[in-house]
Parts: structure tokens; sequence; C-alpha cells
């Protein structure tokens, strides 16, 4: 008998299950990927049953190939996601995915009024249009008859476990990234609840991300071909995740991740708060927060810099990506004065501006596509940088990252990372680090050893390149600040 955990990492492009046995050992993976829509400008949307179904495909191709099914599965989930049901789990609209922005207008008028840092300091979740509370209030507010039907709002988590048990469930984690839920109390927050127009009882049942439960309905048990007997643990979001499972748990260090977006975050007993730079502070379980901030701009702006500047038209994917890396090797640190704002999709931390945009500066005649593709990529790493410091200003310093995401398998994308911040760098796990997360969650919940890492690969900054980048990083901060109100004036 192969004795594994399944780790299924629900995202917001794909869905991700990997299989790991009792001595951590990856044994097997799997992934099936789902569209986004966007039928209007600021909406992001993705169906829930897609999801579902991805969900449904990950384990099934895992119990294939391995050929017997997983002692337990545990989960890791995006966060701020929004869906409207009705009392059989219906859902009455698509899912509202974390980069919907209708909110934004309703998000400043709660942030700049009398309430919003009480309710940042109250529920953690920076007050911003990816957040729940926000989405609620503009569904009340824009369509009311929806909102008035709803019988719970609540997350493709919360969708899927009720897929599995037909219960209303969610656990501290992604509640915590609601802005609805008191991460001091450990309970749905009153007034927070008020200025949605809900009650708790329109949110589910509140439990620890090492929640345990078994015997799943029957339906479910039946198309996921699983033995009666598999445990289910609800796990956390997919950023505390991402922190346990890349061992980033100890004081001085910081996780940071990249993959479609990216985050920067610590872990520690209590919450760190910054209302200006509004870093968030979410639950991995009851005594611990993970604290940081998060990027929309990461792997996704790579990819539009791989389709936009280079002739890869007969490669795809890892062999363009791979390619348009290749051709940065020989560009200068600091891509001959190319400056690059990476706010393609807007952004959240530290600068928390929906209305700012992607921007090339000091373009000369002597910069060739490969310049841009570099500057792009230290764009992407000014901004986690950017991150960075602020956490260190508000809490204390860091002096290792560990990092995750598939930016790993780029050895010159992971030197130039740290050459910008200045930090060791250390590949915990090569692995999806928030499908592993919550597999540790699991064996804490069945009272299994948790493997330690070992052999860690390091990465030193080359401190000279460091002191080159820090003048270009300065230059990227007042960058932004000189054309903020361009940015918004070109934006209305």
């Amino acid at each position: 008998m192969r004795a594994y955990i399944l780790g299924i990492d629900i995202g917001t492009g794909s869905t991700k299950a990997v299989a790991v046995n009792f001595e951590g050992k990856p044994i097997g993976e799997s992934q099936f990927y789902y569209p986004i829509s966007n039928p209007k400008p600021g909406y992001q949307e993705q169906n829930p049953f897609q999801i579902l179904e991805a969900f449904k495909n990950c384990i099934t191709s895992i119990i294939n190939k391995i050929g017997e099914s997983p002692i337990a599965i545990s989960f890791s989930c995006a966060m701020h996601t929004l869906i409207p049901v009705d009392k059989d789990c219906w859902p009455l609209a698509e899912m509202m995915t974390w980069a919907d922005y209708r909110s934004e207008s309703i998000a400043e008028r709660i942030r700049t009024g009398n309430e919003g840092e009480l309710l940042y300091r109250a529920c953690g979740t920076p007050i911003h249009a990816m957040s729940p509370l926000c989405k609620i209030i503009w569904l009340r507010e824009n369509i009311h008859d929806l909102f008035v039907n709803t019988y719970k709002f609540i997350s493709i988590k919360e969708f899927i476990w009720h897929y599995l048990f037909n219960e209303f469930e969610v656990d501290y984690s992604i509640a915590s990234s609601s802005g609805l839920f008191n991460i001091l109390d450990l309970n749905w927050d009153t007034k927070a609840c008020e200025l949605a127009g809900i009650t708790s009882n329109q949110l589910s049942n509140l439990v620890k991300t090492t929640y345990l439960r078994d015997k799943i309905v029957h339906k479910a048990l039946n198309e996921l071909n699983l033995n009666p007997n598999t445990k289910f643990v609800i796990g956390a979001s997919d950023g505390c995740c991402a922190n346990l499972g890349s061992d980033t748990i100890l004081a001085g260090t910081a996780a940071l991740t990249i993959g479609t977006s990216g985050a920067v975050r610590i872990t520690g007993k209590k919450p760190i708060y910054n209302f200006n730079s509004m870093t968030f502070n979410y639950l991995l379980n009851n005594q611990t927060y993970v604290s940081g901030g998060a990027i929309n701009n990461g792997g996704i702006v790579f990819k539009w810099l791989v389709n936009t500047f280079t002739n890869e038209n007969t490669k795809t994917g890892e062999d363009a990506y791979n390619s348009a890396l290749n051709q940065i090797k020989n560009i200068a640190v600091g891509s001959d004065d190319l400056v690059f704002l990476p706010y393609l999709y807007g952004e959240r931390a530290p600068i928390w501006d929906t209305k700012s945009c992607g921007v090339f500066f000091n373009i000369k005649p002597s910069h060739t596509s490969a310049h841009f593709l570099r500057a792009g990529l230290e764009g992407i790493c000014y901004a986690l940088f950017d991150v960075l410091t602020t956490i260190e200003t508000s809490s204390a310093p860091i002096k290792q990252l560990n990092i995750s995401g598939g930016f790993i398998n780029s050895p010159i994308w992971v030197q130039i990372l740290a050459d910008i911040t200045g930090k060791r760098l250390s590949i915990v796990q090569t692995e999806d680090a928030s499908a592993i997360g919550a597999i540790y969650l699991a064996m804490e919940a069945l009272d299994i050893s948790i493997p330690k890492n070992e052999n860690l690969e390091s990465i030193e900054p080359d401190m000279n390149n460091h002191q080159q980048y820090n003048q270009a990083f300065k230059l990227f901060k007042l960058l932004y600040t000189n054309l903020k109100d361009t940015m918004h004036l070109i934006n209305r």
C-alpha cells in the first residue's frame, strides 16, 4: 500500500494536486486549468462549476496514476473569492475573483471614512476592491434583488466543501481574508457585517484550519472514486499554506512567491499593522498570523513581456519562456537605465492603486527587445522589494527569503531577485508550496510527524549589483510618485 496525502491548491487559473508520502516525498501531481472572463471593465468572473470539475479531475487523475486513494485530502485556496448562493448552494451569479475591481469606489469610501482604520485593525484585510466585504456592498447597492435572495455569501473553497459534505463551513484562514472576520476575537465581526448589510447567519460556520471530516456524501464518493475511509482536512488560504509549505515560520525569514501574481509574507504571533500600506494579516491557525503584502503583477506580466517583445510564434509555453530568458543574459544590470513600472493590472501592496498602469521610462535607440525583457523582470522584482521594505519597516529585519513559484526554474530571474533585495534566497520547496502547506496541516490533524526540509539550495546576492539596483529602485519609487496623478487622469 502506498500511503500518501493529497494537497490540493485551488488557484485562480488552475487547480493543482500534489501527492506526498509520509516521508515528505512527492509521488505524483496533476493540474487542470479553467478560463477567466472579463464581461465588463473591472469585472473578473469564473464559473464555480468549472473549478469544481477541475477539482474532481485532479483527484481522479492522481488516483488513476498511483492506483489507490489517499489517506487524506487537504486544501489550499485562493483568497477573496465571492459566490452568492441559495440554500442548496446553487450559485445565483458567477464567482467574483480577487481581481474583480468593480467595487473600488466602495473600498475608497470605506478606507477614507471614519471607520476605515478601525475596520482594518479588527479584520486584518486591506480595504480594497478585492475584499468580499466590498463585493457584498456592491451587490447590495447595484443588484439588490440578487443581494436579497442570497442565502449565503461564500468562497470557492466553501462551494467545493459543500459539494463534499452538504455543509456550509469555512476555515479561519479563508475567513480572515474576507474583511468580515475579527482576527482577534476569531468570530464574524459585528460591525463589518452591519456595514455589509448582512448577518453572520448569511456566512458559513467557522472552523480551525486543521478541522477534520470524513464520510463525504454518496454522490461525491462515487464521482471521485475514493475509498470511503479517506479523511478531509479543510486547510487554509494559499498564502498561509505557502508560508507553512516553504518552512517560513522562524523570525528573520520571509516567504516570497511569484505565480500569476506575487507576495511577500512573514509569520508571527501578532498582527503587523500598517494602515498606509495596508499590510495584510491572515490566520494560519488560531495562534499564528501570516502578515505581508501581495502584488497583482507577477508571472502574468512576464507572459505579456514574452508575447510582446519576442518573435516566438513557433514556440509555446515553457520553450518560449526559456528562449526569452536566454535573451537577457548579456544585458547589463539595470537594463542600461531602462525602468519599468509593472502595474499592467493596477496594483495592490504597497501602493493600493487600481488606476496605476504599466510604464517603460527612459527608452533610448540603443534599447533592444532583450532590454525590455530584462527591465520587465527587474520591475516585477522592484515591486516585490517595495513590499519587502514596507514589511521590514513595520516589523524586524529579514535576512532570508524562502522562495517558491514557477520563477524558481529560471536561475537568471532568481539571481536578479537576490541582487535587487540584497537577501539570501533559499529554494525550500520546488513543488507547489501552497499544496505542500495544506499537506502539512493534514499531517498535524492526523498526528503525523511533519518532515524536515533538507539540502536546501541557497542563492547569495551580488552586493555590487545590489548597490546599483538600490539607486535604480529610488528612481522606480519616484517615477510612480511623479506619474500617479497622470495615471489617474488618463484612467478617467
